[in-house]
This record gives C-alpha cells, sequence and structure tokens, in this order.
C-alpha cells in the first residue's frame, strides 16, 4: 500500500490481541499498542484482570518485539461510570446485566477509539473471533468467527455502522490453536497463556462478594414465594439470585426449586420446579440492527440470551418503533431482564437488544 493505514490495536497482554497486532504488522499497516488502565476498586491489591501490571509488561514485551508504540491509557473513571456503576445498579435493580457488551460498546469502541482519532489512526483493532465483510454497496456486516467454539460476535452485536467501517478484526478466519501456534512462531512469552473467563472486575471472590462491597442493596433480605403465592422463606438480598438459580434457597422442599423471578418493588423472589421456569416469549428494547435499518418482518431468526447459550429459533414481532416481542417454540429455560439478545441469520449478527421483560406460557 502506498500510504500505511495506522491501526490501534486494543492490547491485553492475552495471546489473541499480541497476535491480532502481528498480523497487522505482517500486512504492513501503521501498528500502534494501546491498553486500557481500568477502576480496581477502593483497594489495588487485587488489579483488574484486564489490566494487571504482569499484563502490561507482557502487552509491552510483545509491542517490543514487534517495534511499535505501546501506550497504556488511563481509562479509569469512564469504566467505573460506564460499566461498574451500570452493573452495580442494574443489580440493585433486579436485572442481570452484560458488563462486558457495555464495556465495547462504551469504553472500547467511544473512548478507546477517540484516543485513536487523536494519533490520526484509520482503524481500531481487536483480538475478538468475529469477522466484518464490507458488501457492494459499502454496507458492513458482523459475521461469526470461524472457530465456532471461539466465537465472540455475540459480544460485538451493539456497534454500528459508524463503528464496524473503522473496525478491523485480525482473528476472524483463524482458530484458536492457530492463534497460538502463530504465538509461538513470534517466540512471545503469552503464547500458551489460558484465556480469562470471569468478570475483570469483581477479583477472585466472584460478582455476589463484588455487589456485597459496594451495592449498598445487596444484602436487604426480603420474603420467598412460590408461585401460588405462599411465603416459604426469606432471602438474602435480591442481587444474589439469578434466574434459574436452585442453590441458596434453602431445603424442605418436596421437589427442586428454582428462582422464577424477582419483585424489586416488594424485594421479594418468587420460586417454583422446573416445569414453571422459563420463558416462550420476552419484550427487547434499546434495539441495535447491525445494517442501520430494521429488517423487513415478520421472519425467523436465530437469538442468543447469553454469550455461551444456544441459539434457538425465533419469530420478531413489532411492538412498537423502540420494542419487540421475541417468541420461542420451546421455552428459554433463563431469560432475564438486562440480558443481551443477540439475532442472527445463519452466520450473520443482524442486531441485538436488551430484555425488558418476559412472558411464560
Amino acid at each position: 500500500m502506498n500510504h500505511k493505514a495506522k491501526v490501534v490495536v486494543a492490547m491485553s497482554g492475552g495471546v489473541d490481541s499480541s497476535v491480532a497486532a502481528a498480523l497487522l504488522v505482517e500486512q504492513e499497516y501503521d501498528v500502534v499498542g494501546m491498553m486500557l488502565k481500568l477502576w480496581t476498586g477502593e483497594c489495588e491489591l487485587e488489579a483488574n484482570a484486564c489490566c494487571t501490571p504482569e499484563s502490561i509488561g507482557e502487552a509491552r514485551s510483545v509491542a517490543v518485539a514487534l517495534n511499535i508504540p505501546f501506550y497504556v491509557i488511563d481509562a479509569k473513571d469512564i469504566f467505573k461510570q460506564h460499566v461498574v456503576d451500570q452493573f452495580i445498579s442494574s443489580y440493585q435493580r433486579g436485572l442481570t446485566p452484560n458488563p462486558c457488551f457495555i464495556c465495547n460498546q462504551t469504553v472500547k469502541w467511544e473512548y478507546l477509539l477517540s484516543k485513536a482519532n487523536q494519533i490520526g489512526a484509520d482503524y481500531l483493532a481487536t483480538g475478538h473471533y468475529a469477522q466484518i465483510i464490507e458488501d457492494e454497496v459499502h454496507v458492513y456486516h458482523l459475521l461469526k468467527g470461524i472457530d465456532e467454539q471461539k466465537d465472540q460476535s455475540y459480544i460485538l452485536a451493539g456497534l454500528t455502522q459508524k463503528k464496524l467501517c473503522r473496525t478491523l478484526l485480525p482473528l476472524g478466519k483463524l482458530k484458536k490453536n492457530d492463534v497460538r501456534e502463530i504465538a509461538v512462531r513470534y517466540c512471545f512469552n503469552v503464547a500458551r497463556k489460558p484465556d480469562s473467563q470471569d468478570l475483570c472486575f469483581t477479583g477472585k471472590s466472584g460478582y455476589r462478594a463484588f455487589l456485597a462491597t459496594y451495592g449498598s442493596q445487596e444484602k436487604s433480605p426480603g420474603v420467598i414465594r412460590n408461585v401460588a403465592g405462599e411465603t416459604v422463606g426469606e432471602h438474602q438480598g435480591l442481587a444474589s439470585y439469578t434466574i434459574g438459580q436452585r442453590k441458596g434457597l434453602g431445603s424442605g422442599y418436596k421437589v427442586p426449586q428454582y428462582v422464577i423471578s424477582k419483585n424489586i418493588d416488594l424485594n421479594e423472589l418468587v420460586i417454583g420446579t422446573e416445569d414453571q421456569l422459563g420463558s416462550k416469549s420476552f419484550q427487547v428494547s434499546q434495539i441495535n440492527w447491525i445494517s442501520g435499518f430494521a429488517p423487513t418482518h415478520p421472519k425467523e431468526y436465530w437469538v442468543k440470551i447469553r454469550y455461551k447459550a444456544n441459539p434457538v429459533l425465533c419469530s420478531v414481532e413489532d411492538i412498537n418503533a423502540d420494542a419487540l416481542n421475541i417468541v420461542v417454540e420451546n421455552k428459554i429455560r433463563d431469560a432475564t431482564p438486562g440480558q443481551i439478545a443477540v439475532f442472527y441469520d445463519d452466520n450473520e449478527v443482524i442486531g441485538s437488544g436488551v430484555i425488558i421483560s418476559t412472558e411464560g406460557e
């Protein structure tokens, strides 16, 4: 290329972003590595898993090996405001949020992209396993990565045309084993580094312990009722429970009990049997159609309500300009307000929305 396009790679100190940077250097982009320093809580002894001193050192060593600039960007305040505070608030309102989804929208593809703009970068690149394809009329399409076990298109379904046209995903056509082998070829120390599994900011104790520390309503006890409205016990704070949960509901029941719903206004937990659990329809708002416009309805799509959930065939019905009703043939066991529903047409992501309510039979 005559003019080297400049691309900022969001580096984490992991194998995926390291190889993404290496591949872009091979393709003769002008590559700059950037790592976000995120909020770690009042106690800095246990750093955010996304930006530990070790991870920063590993990312910097990769940048040195590739002979590219590397910067650590302070994103503590924006991450705290848009991700952590919303996470706490959502649980206090009885919702089950997806902080990684929100982080991609408001931190990586807003704040980090703004930093990329400041240095005149053309693109932002990440190590996500997904694909972006531009068609003949310059519409950008988000597709699954070819590695079905690592596909991360779900977590990117909040991106818009404005963001997709500025995004490069070098790993979309690779499998994880191939990525690790590339890292070995480059002699990266992170070649065999395990993948991160947990929320980056909650620490090793998990989200319940985190909410107990930072969520003021976490330990507000209340009544447990069955679906018939009978009082059967006491809960220890609604934020400690999720739809479909079985453990922690007490003993003495003739058949296993599961969390069916949470009534925030009354601070009540509703439990029932397994056959009482699940929804055949749910409603979503905050719709993002990847193409920029709503597809023609009615049409069947595949829907996922969690990153690792199996896709379920569904029909999509308009409620109004801002909300959709999603109907599935078989009950979805644990559709929960606050979760993200992502719609697929075969291997392409069509759009996403936030679940706002559910219905049973």
